[in-house]
């Protein structure tokens, strides 16, 4: 069947009953990890909501004010995920996210019209698209495109969109003659129901599920912001439409204003500024480098020429690095002298280096990572790795000390 949403991709509120609610899981992205989400699978009698489909990520919005998660096709139902359960026969209104429907419907348009000007003027097929959160692509079957030709595809599109094209929905039945002449990229496995055709006056038709505006005006302009090298001598094409022009529009100008008085240029001349101070960095960043190795083997001469000096050393630098402790382990010598060094954040990560005799490495190495909730390995003697906290590391010292001073009663 076709949905309400699809019939009427400009309706934003809908009222329906409920043909069945159960049980269900679903697993949602919390924090960048997935976890399982209780609650309840509804299919209504239509809907307004989109199920994910034919590259375009599903709707939200709300039954009876119950935030609707997730909403997928399984066969010819749409399977709307809620946390509440809703009554059988039970009539319900059904809002929706028109903002987020609508930017889905200009970047799916877009898409549209991108694939078939690009095919029409350079003969390059679209083999898939992905609509992302921010911008889209569309993977075209060419190694590469020639110089000037995403100019001329864009003039082309936005030539289109000003010349307020129309854009048609047509339902076909699978046996229709009219399907041979669809472009299509073939149907899912579980398809049911007429074949739905996006028809743009005079530029393309093509089967497709997804919501679309009814003008190309409504898409305002499209922006291709430029290609990257695909998957399988494939190029991708990176695109933003409608709202996403105005908003990146937005973003550059507010950037660019933050560059300004970063910089103290004009923006012609931020790349150049910007050019400038990353050779600076460089420089001071070598020099840096060598003073911080300078002053390690300072560190070790200093110790080593102490007359009553101890058989353990410690010491935390924020500045070094894995380079900076070996320098002072080697020179200071191993052999009869426990050296505990550690760089980076007092209270936050950094690295360490244990270094000492091979029993005490051995017999200890492992405290110490665990102490600084660390990672590491040790041979010959000696212990390093990376720490996720320096809060412990004081904790760390002691036990060291400790247990040299143990050694040295024995």
């Amino acid at each position: 069947m076709a949905f309400q949403c699809q019939r009427d991709s400009y309706m934003k509120e809908f009222v329906t009953s409920v043909v069945s609610c159960s049980a269900a899981e679903l697993k949602l992205e919390s924090n960048g990890k997935k976890e399982k989400v209780k609650g309840f699978n509804v299919i209504l009698k239509d809907t307004i909501l989109f199920p994910e489909g034919g590259g375009q990520p599903d709707d939200h919005g709300t039954i009876e004010n119950i935030p609707v998660l997730r909403v997928t096709r399984q066969g010819p139902e749409a399977v709307h995920f809620v946390r509440s359960p809703l009554e059988e026969s039970q009539e319900v209104q059904l809002k929706l996210d028109w903002e987020r429907r609508f930017d889905h419907m200009q970047q799916h348009s877009g898409q549209h019209l991108i694939t078939a000007l690009a095919d029409a003027m350079f003969g390059y097929k679209t083999t898939s698209w992905e609509l992302g959160r921010q911008r889209s692509s569309i993977e075209l079957d060419t190694v590469t495109v020639k110089a000037g030709e995403m100019e001329a595809l864009e003039a082309a599109v936005n030539e289109n969109i000003r010349a307020h094209v129309a854009i048609n929905v047509q339902l076909l039945s699978l046996d229709d003659p009219a399907v041979e002449k669809v472009r299509s990229r073939g149907l899912p496995d579980d398809h049911a129901g007429p074949i739905r055709i996006i028809d743009i006056e005079g530029i393309d038709v093509n089967m497709c599920c997804g919501t679309h505006v009814s003008n190309l005006s409504h898409l305002q302009v499209i922006k291709i912001l430029g290609t990257e090298k695909g998957k399988k001598n494939k190029t991708n094409l990176i695109f933003i439409a409608g709202n996403r022009v105005l908003k990146y529009a937005e973003k550059s100008y507010s950037t660019e204003k933050s560059l300004t008085a970063l910089l103290k240029t004009g923006p012609d001349e931020h790349a150049d500024a910007v050019d400038k101070l990353q050779k600076t960095v460089k420089r001071l960043q070598k020099s840096n480098l060598t003073l911080l190795r300078d002053m390690a083997v300072l560190i070790a001469q200093n110790f080593k020429n102490q007359p009553d000096k101890d058989d353990f050393f410690s010491l935390h630098n924020k500045d070094g690095d894995n380079e900076f402790m070996n320098i002072i382990a080697n020179e200071i010598g191993c052999q009869d002298t426990v050296i505990f060094l550690t760089v980076g954040e007092e209270k936050g990560p950094g690295l360490f280096l244990l270094a000492g005799p091979e029993n005490v490495v051995t017999e200890l190495g492992t405290c110490v990572m665990e102490l600084l909730q660390g990672k590491g390995a040790g041979k010959n003697g000696r212990f390093q790795g990376k720490a996720n906290s320096l809060a412990q590391r004081a904790e760390a010292e002691a036990l060291l000390r400790e247990h040299s001073h143990n050694e040295n009663l024995i």
